[in-house]
């Protein structure tokens, strides 16, 4: 197994970016960070850190195409340059980096499966949202008759990436802020296994150089007609996902599922 780090990021911010990139590094070698059209000084920055840095590489997208092509962009170079394994972690600060080895360990233990974190959310999390990620965790574990996602909205995960580059090209959707969920879910349906890793989730305040781009009305619609397409495929596909839960569900299903992560 080989396995990079892919960050992509948009108008993150010089110091949250430089902070990210830099925790990842720590913990991993081969980081590479998506710029998805910033317009902000965050550029700049992680490409002066790249300067000192041999295993870290910038890709820059002209315009902003949304998270998903951002991920995608990356996932098709990496490919090429020989990596089987992608793990995605937010510019935000979020995602704990000192966690890149336990996802990489599991990931390693169980051959072609993804491993997705589940967040362990802290006081500080808004209560909005971790009751909103309810609804469209509820929606995926239908769609996908029970396979085991975890959080099909938490970003920081493990793809195999010629599952993850099949799934993508399976739907001209998924480019955006519905890129995680969407690909949990025809992950599912093609019946990668899943492992899951409880992963603690901090949200920065705005004196912590915290950034969202998270759009509540105009994210939450994208959310929303992505289930109703899922549904669709989901009827489709009913008879091979019953036979399939039948034979056994997902083998990627692991004790790693419950509990809270020590830090």
């Amino acid at each position: 197994m080989k396995l990079l780090v892919l960050i992509p990021s948009y108008n993150s911010g010089a110091e949250l970016l430089t902070r990210t990139v830099q925790a990842a590094l720590k913990h991993w070698p081969d980081v590479w960070v998506v710029i998805d059209g910033s317009r902000d000084d965050s550029t700049a920055a992680v490409r002066c850190l790249a300067a000192g840095q041999p295993h870290l590489r910038v890709l820059e997208l002209a315009t902003n195409q949304g998270k998903g092509a951002a991920v995608l962009h990356g996932a098709r170079l990496a490919q090429v340059a020989g990596f089987t394994h992608l793990l995605t972690m937010d510019a935000d600060g979020q995602h704990p980096a000192d966690f890149i080895p336990r996802f990489a360990d599991l990931a390693a233990a169980h051959g072609g499966a993804a491993v997705f974190g589940a967040p362990v959310f802290g006081p500080e999390a808004p209560a909005l949202r971790i009751q909103g990620r309810k609804v469209s965790n509820g929606w995926a574990a239908l769609e996908t008759l029970g396979w085991g996602l975890g959080d099909s909205l938490f970003g920081m995960r493990v793809y195999p990436l010629k599952a993850l580059l099949r799934a993508a090209a399976s739907t001209r959707w998924a480019r955006r802020f519905d890129f995680d969920p969407e690909m949990a879910v025809r992950l599912a349906w093609a019946g990668v296994p899943i492992a899951v890793l409880p992963t603690p989730v901090r949200y920065l305040t705005s004196a912590e150089g915290g950034v969202s781009q998270f759009r509540y009305m105009r994210d939450n619609l994208l959310l929303t007609w992505m289930h109703m397409r899922l549904c669709c495929g989901f009827l489709l596909r009913l008879p091979q996902l019953l036979w399939r839960l039948a034979a056994g569900g997902n083998p990627g299903k692991t004790s790693l599922t419950e509990g809270t992560p020590d830090r």
